[in-house]
C-alpha cells in the first residue's frame, strides 16, 4: 500500500480545478479543460517528484517543469500560488489583464517559476529537448565521483495539439538519438481538440511512434493518482531512454454537460456549470477561489532539496576548486577581456566567404568561451559551424562541443532555446538563410523571451548562385529584421564578421542573425578604409570624400560594389561618402549625433545596395533616394552573372546617384 495520501490529493487537484474554472470565467475567456484533467498527474508530479525551491527560483539544479500545452495555463499558475512561488492570489484573479502575472499564456520573463514562454504547440516539449540536453552536457563535465552537483530532471506536460506539431517529433527523435533519460513526458492523452475528437484527423499509435524514436512508453489511467506515481518512478528509474506516459484523462473532469467535449478546451464554463461542476465534485461553491487549508499545505514546498545540493556544493569547492570555478564561469557567461588578443586577423584582398571567416572566428573563440555549445541542421561543411578537434554530441558520449541536429531546422530552434533556458550554455545554430523560415517560430520566441541564442544563418542572398530561387533568400534579411527584439548582422568581410561574433557574444537581452555569404568577398584594407570597429555601432563610415555629394549605403557582400561606385563617381567629379550598415539595429541604438555623422541630413541624394527586397530601406533614404535590390526571386546561373542581369552593379548605383543629383 502506498503512503500517498489521498485525500489531501484529492483536496489539492479539485482546488486546482476550482481556481481555473473561477479565474476562466472571471476573465470571460481561457482554456479550462486540460487544467481541470490534468490536475491529478500534476499534483502527483509537484508534490512527490518535483525538486524546487520557490524562494529560490533560479537554484541551478532545479528540475525543470514545462507546461507545452501552454494554452492550459491556470494549471502552473494554480501550481506555482499553492506551492509558495512568489504568485499571490491576486494575481490568479488577475488572470488575462493588462499587466497582470498571469498572462493567457505563460512568459518565463512575466512569471517568476515559469521556466519557458509556451502556447504555439510544440514550442515546449522542444525546449524541453534542449533543458535536458543541457542537463546531461553539464553533468558530463562537472560532476565527479560522490558530488553530482548537475543532476535533476525535465517534466513535461504535453496535449495531443504538442504532439500533432511536427516541431515535436523533430525534436523527439533526436531525444531518442541521442537517449536522453531525465526527460519525462506526461502526455495528457485527452482526445479533444478545438475541431472535436482526435479520430478527425489524429488515428496513429502515438506510443507505437515514439518507441520508434527509442522512448520508453507507458499508458495510465490519468486520474488514477497511485499508477501516475507508479508510472513517473518507472521513467525515472530507465537510464537509457527519455520516458514519455499517456496519461488517459478527461478534459473538462467533473464538469456534467462538457466534460470530454471540445466546448470545455477553450471557452469559460459559465455560472450555471461551474455551480454544476463543483457540486459534482463534492466542492464549496462559494466562495469563488476556494482554497482549503489542508491543500495549500499538501503543496507546499519549502527549501529543502536545494540546503541538501548546497551540502555537496560546499564540499565540491573544497575538493574541486578549480572546476566549482569554471562552473561558475559557465553559469555566468563570462566573457575573454581581451578580444583583441583572440580574434583572428585575415589576409588583405584575399577573397573569402564571410560564412569561412565566421568558421575561423568560431574556432578562435570557442576555447576561450568553454560553454559555447551548437551546431547545425545538417549542413556543417557548409555553415562552417564545426570545432576543429572537437568530437559531437552521441547517445553514449557527451564529452564533445558539437550537435549534429540532422534536417530539424524547426527543432534546432527550439532546443537552443531550451539550452539557452536552462542556463551554463551559450548556444548557436547554423543553417542556410532561407530555411530560417522553416524554424522561424523558435527564432521568434527566442527574441520575445530575450533568450541570447546566436544564429549563424549562410547563403545569405542571390550570390549563392547555381542552386537557384529555391535556396536564394531574398524577403528573408527584412523579415529578420522586422523582429522586434533580434539583432541582425550582415557583415561585408573578415574583419566585420569578426567583430559581429563579438557583438553576438555580448549581446545577452536577445537573439543575433548572423547573416554570411557563400560567395568570396574580399577582405578590405583597412589601412585605406575605416576599422572595422565601426561595425560595433551598426552603421559607420567606411569611404569618404571631402563634403559628399551623396550616401552611398550599403551591407554585407554588396559593400565592395558601393566601392567600387564611389570610385567610379570620383571619375565623374562627385564626391561620394561609402556606408557600410552591417546592423540597422545596432545603428538604430545610437544616439542622434553619431546618427547625423553617419548619415547627415544635409545630404539627401542617397543610394542603398542589398541583395534582398528594397521594402524598409526607406527609413534610411527618406522618400528622394533610391534603394536597388530585388522586387523578385533569383535564378540559376553563376552568382556574378546573376548580379549583373539582375542590376546589383556599381553602374547601377552611379546611375542612381547622377540622376538623384540631376
Amino acid at each position: 500500500m502506498s503512503d500517498y495520501n489521498l485525500d489531501l490529493h484529492r483536496q489539492a487537484a479539485n482546488t486546482i480545478r476550482g481556481l481555473t474554472m473561477d479565474a476562466v470565467q472571471k476573465a470571460g475567456e481561457g482554456h479550462p479543460g486540460m487544467p481541470m484533467g490534468m490536475a491529478d498527474v500534476a499534483v502527483v508530479l509537484w508534490t512527490q517528484f518535483l525538486r524546487h525551491n520557490p524562494q529560490d527560483p533560479t537554484w541551478p539544479d532545479r528540475d525543470r517543469f514545462v507546461l507545452s500545452a501552454g494554452h492550459g495555463s491556470m494549471l502552473i499558475y494554480s501550481l506555482l500560488h499553492l506551492s509558495g512561488y512568489d504568485l499571490p492570489l491576486e494575481e490568479l484573479k488577475r488572470f488575462r489583464q493588462w499587466d497582470s502575472k498571469t498572462p493567457g499564456h505563460p512568459e518565463n520573463f512575466h512569471t517568476i517559476g515559469v521556466e519557458t514562454t509556451t502556447g504555439p504547440l510544440g514550442q515546449g516539449i522542444t525546449n524541453a529537448v534542449g533543458m535536458a540536453l543541457a542537463e546531461r552536457w553539464l553533468a558530463a563535465r562537472f560532476n565527479r565521483p560522490d558530488h553530482a552537483i548537475v543532476d535533476h530532471y525535465t517534466y513535461v506536460i504535453a496535449g495531443d495539439g504538442d504532439l500533432m506539431e511536427g516541431i515535436s517529433q523533430e525534436a523527439a527523435s533526436l531525444a531518442g538519438h541521442l537517449g536522453l533519460s531525465k526527460l519525462i513526458v506526461l502526455y495528457d492523452d485527452n482526445r479533444i481538440t478545438i475541431d472535436g475528437t482526435t479520430d478527425i484527423a489524429f488515428t496513429e499509435d502515438v506510443m507505437a511512434r515514439f518507441a520508434a524514436y527509442g522512448w520508453h512508453t507507458q499508458k495510465v489511467n490519468g486520474h488514477d493518482p497511485l499508477a501516475v506515481k507508479a508510472a513517473i518512478e518507472s521513467a525515472r528509474a530507465e537510464g537509457e531512454r527519455p520516458s514519455i506516459i499517456a496519461c488517459r484523462t478527461h478534459i473538462g473532469y467533473g464538469s456534467p454537460n462538457k466534460q470530454d467535449t471540445s466546448g470545455v478546451h477553450g471557452s469559460a464554463l459559465g455560472d450555471e456549470e461551474i455551480v454544476l461542476t463543483k457540486q459534482a465534485l463534492d466542492w464549496p461553491t462559494e466562495p469563488l477561489f476556494y482554497i482549503p487549508e489542508a491543500a495549500r499545505d499538501f503543496m507546499k514546498m519549502d527549501g529543502r532539496f536545494q540546503s541538501e545540493w548546497e551540502i555537496v556544493w560546499e564540499n565540491y569547492l573544497v575538493n574541486y576548486p578549480e572546476d566549482a570555478k569554471r562552473f561558475k564561469q559557465f553559469l555566468n557567461g563570462e566573457l575573454p577581456a581581451h578580444w583583441d588578443d583572440i580574434l583572428p586577423t585575415f589576409e588583405v584582398d584575399k577573397s573569402m566567404a564571410t560564412r569561412a571567416s565566421s568558421g575561423q572566428v568560431l574556432n578562435a573563440i570557442a576555447p576561450h568561451v568553454p560553454y559555447l555549445l551548437g551546431g547545425s541542421a545538417d549542413l556543417t561543411g557548409s555553415n562552417k559551424t564545426d570545432l576543429k578537434g572537437e568530437a559531437a554530441l552521441a547517445k553514449d558520449d557527451f564529452s564533445g562541443r558539437y550537435i549534429y541536429f540532422g534536417v530539424r531546422e524547426h527543432a534546432m530552434g527550439g532546443i537552443l532555446n531550451g539550452m539557452s533556458l536552462h542556463g551554463g550554455i551559450r548556444p548557436y545554430g547554423g543553417t542556410f538563410l532561407v530555411f530560417s523560415d522553416y524554424m522561424r517560430g523558435s527564432v521568434r520566441l527566442s527574441a520575445l523571451m530575450g533568450e541570447p541564442v546566436i544564429y549563424v544563418f549562410t547563403h545569405d542572398s542571390i550570390g549563392l548562385g547555381t542552386d537557384g530561387p529555391t535556396h536564394q533568400p531574398v524577403e528573408h534579411i527584412m523579415s529578420l529584421r522586422a523582429m522586434p527584439n533580434m539583432t541582425v548582422i550582415r557583415p561585408a568581410d573578415g574583419a566585420e564578421t569578426a567583430v559581429a561574433w563579438r557583438l553576438a557574444l555580448e549581446n545577452k537581452s536577445g537573439p543575433t542573425s548572423l547573416v554570411l555569404t557563400r560567395q568570396g568577398v574580399p577582405n578590405l584594407d583597412r589601412s585605406k578604409y575605416a576599422a572595422a570597429a565601426g561595425a560595433a555601432k551598426g552603421a559607420y563610415v567606411l569611404s569618404d570624400a571631402p563634403n559628399p555629394q551623396v550616401l552611398l549605403l550599403a551591407t554585407g557582400s554588396e559593400v565592395q560594389i558601393a566601392l567600387e561606385a564611389q570610385e567610379k563617381l570620383a571619375e565623374k567629379g562627385v564626391a561620394a561618402r561609402v556606408v557600410s550598415m552591417p546592423s540597422w539595429e545596432l545603428f538604430a541604438a545610437q544616439d542622434a549625433a553619431y546618427q547625423e555623422s553617419v548619415l547627415p541630413t544635409s545630404v539627401t541624394a542617397r543610394v542603398s545596395i542589398e541583395a534582398g527586397v528594397t521594402l524598409g530601406w526607406e527609413r534610411y533614404l527618406g522618400l528622394s533616394g533610391t534603394a536597388i535590390g530585388l522586387e523578385r526571386y533569383g535564378a540559376s546561373a553563376p552568382h556574378k552573372d546573376i548580379f549583373q542581369n539582375l542590376g546589383l552593379t556599381a553602374d547601377t548605383m552611379v546611375e542612381a546617384a547622377l540622376a538623384l543629383l540631376g
